[in-house]
């Protein structure tokens, strides 16, 4: 099944779209075998989520699974831009921005990328895109192991004065990662857990 596109012209209920793209995750995105995280920590397997952030069917279910989160949670309206530390973080922002520009009920949202270390020519900036100084945000992942790179981008955001209003990956993998980003005073929020991709 998650070989054969589905037609997009007709947008899928949001409930048919959410179970879609776990599908599609389940299939394209997880990797079995020995390998290491970028914590350092070994696994079996490994959820390489760039296949789904990144693939043409994909790519538009992660932006409204990951809005439909954001709305259910209470966010949006309210929240105004969403992204991350480069490079996981960068495909599941822009699908947001795209999936909330494309839906006429909903105000539209920007989206920014943090880098790892500032630029240093040009502008010489640390976040790029629209300024996010004194507005609310969302700080996204596409998934999160020990909470290391959105912690990075929390920081960076609160040094520019965003208000960060929560935390959002499309899977959660690791309770290590839920809890380093609530002691550290966030809302966690994850549109799968890694238990339904039937591991």
């Amino acid at each position: 099944m998650s070989g054969t596109s589905i037609d997009t012209a007709q947008p899928l209920p949001i409930d048919e779209a959410r179970e879609r793209l776990r599908v599609l995750i389940r299939d394209l995105a997880v990797v079995r075998g020995r390998v290491t995280l970028s914590s350092g920590a070994e696994a079996d397997h490994y959820v390489d989520l760039r296949r789904i952030t990144l693939h043409h069917e994909a790519s538009p279910l992660v932006g409204r699974v990951m809005l439909d989160l954001l709305d259910r949670e209470g966010l949006v309206p309210g929240v105004e831009a969403v992204g991350g530390l480069t490079l996981g973080a960068d495909p599941v922002a822009t699908s947001i921005l795209h999936a909330s520009a494309a839906d006429p009920a909903r105000a539209a949202l920007d989206a920014f990328v943090v880098r790892k270390a500032n630029k240093a020519h040009g502008l010489q900036r640390r976040i790029e895109g629209p300024d996010v100084t004194g507005r609310r945000v969302v700080a996204v992942e596409d998934t999160s192991t020990t909470g290391g790179s959105v912690l990075t981008a929390c920081e960076a955001l609160t040094e520019v004065g965003a208000q960060i209003d929560a935390v959002a990956v499309i899977v959660h993998r690791s309770e290590a990662s839920r809890e380093a980003v609530e002691a550290a005073g966030y809302r966690y929020l994850a549109a799968y857990d890694i238990s339904e991709l039937e591991i």
